[in-house]
């Protein structure tokens, strides 16, 4: 026969009325029989050992409230949850900043907003070397997640070296969205594919960049007293065109607040000139100058800079590009 338990009246001694039972009870119709209670919430960093299911743990280290599920230990929670990178809370968001490879391990499913961007491409070298393009740049929101992931994030190429065309940068990849490394500056031919195309050199075209991704490097150009080769493709706009005594100018980039506020990324590197001239501005976004005489600029980390071109008589490397970076958010 099923037991009830029948309160008459009650008195607190608060005044309200209100009773709090601290283990469930029953009655028998004679005697209240206490039944087998759930133990009090654990507070730890470290999970209790020997659980049964139903235990409760507040996680001091997560600050989250976890059941026992019997084999294993579930976030009591309705919001997506994770860990991993450089988290800050910023607008009503969570954000999650990756500088450089890592994992986002998530605790609770559900969709977050990314902003992925490659490593921009290298310069090229010696006197009339072309801007290097930037790290493609992609974005996207509600893009679900259900476990952890591992997170890779691009590094810049390498400026070219002894008369060479740069590197082509490394893609940088968040779940199923990879982005793809800027493309090499050019020196004595077309600037290399990538996200963004490099710039090209001697009357050459520049590199193509990914569609939605970024824009095409820039044509240098053959007629002296310069020389000017072409600027790298930023993810904003194309590379600018050499010309007989400037560089072209790098692509600029484009801007996303993902990070809690307004940024630029992805510029493209500018082109160098040979024995003076004007040598092409970094686009905004992390874009590295050119030189027309000496060092040029490397294109700055974590946003996916293209690499300055190198320029002068002498033997110059070209720019490295910039590593690329990955910030995912989700609103709390």
């Amino acid at each position: 026969m099923a037991s009830t338990l029948k309160i008459d009246t009650v008195t607190t001694p608060d005044g309200t009325g209100n009773i709090t039972f601290n283990r469930p009870i029953v009655a028998d119709g004679s005697n209240l029989t206490n039944l087998p209670v759930q133990s009090d919430i654990t507070s730890a960093s470290s999970a209790p050992g020997s659980p049964t299911a139903g235990n409760l743990w507040w996680d001091t280290a997560t600050l989250l409230l976890k059941v026992y599920s019997g084999t294993s230990w579930n976030v009591l929670s309705n919001n997506f949850i994770a860990t991993g990178g450089t988290i800050t809370t910023i607008g009503g968001y969570k954000i999650h900043t990756f500088t450089s490879s890592g994992t986002l391990t998530v605790l609770n499913s559900g969709s977050v907003d990314y902003l992925v961007v490659a490593g921009g491409g290298g310069g090229g070298a010696n006197s009339h070397g072309a801007g290097g393009g930037a790290g493609g740049l992609l974005t996207g929101t509600g893009h679900a997640l259900s476990s952890s992931i591992s997170i890779t994030v691009g590094a810049g190429g390498a400026g070219g070296t002894g008369g060479g065309i740069g590197v082509v940068g490394q893609n940088s990849v968040f779940s199923t969205v990879t982005a793809s490394g800027g493309g090499y500056g050019g020196r004595g031919g077309t600037g290399g594919n990538g996200g963004s195309g490099g710039g090209g050199g001697w009357n050459t075209s520049g590199g193509t960049g990914v569609s939605g991704q970024g824009f095409a490097g820039g044509t240098g150009n053959a007629v002296g007293p310069n020389y000017g080769p072409g600027g790298g493709g930023g993810a904003g706009a194309v590379g600018g065109n050499g010309s007989a005594t400037t560089g072209g100018a790098g692509g600029v980039g484009l801007s996303n607040s993902y990070s809690g506020s307004a940024v630029m990324y992805a510029g493209g590197g500018g082109g160098g000139t040979y024995n003076g001239g004007t040598a092409g501005a970094g686009g905004s976004g992390g874009g590295g100058a050119g030189s027309p005489g000496g060092v040029p600029v490397n294109g700055t980390a974590n946003t996916g800079g293209g690499g300055g071109g190198s320029g002068g008589a002498a033997v110059h490397n070209g720019g490295t590009g910039g590593s690329g970076i990955v910030i995912i958010r989700y609103a709390i």
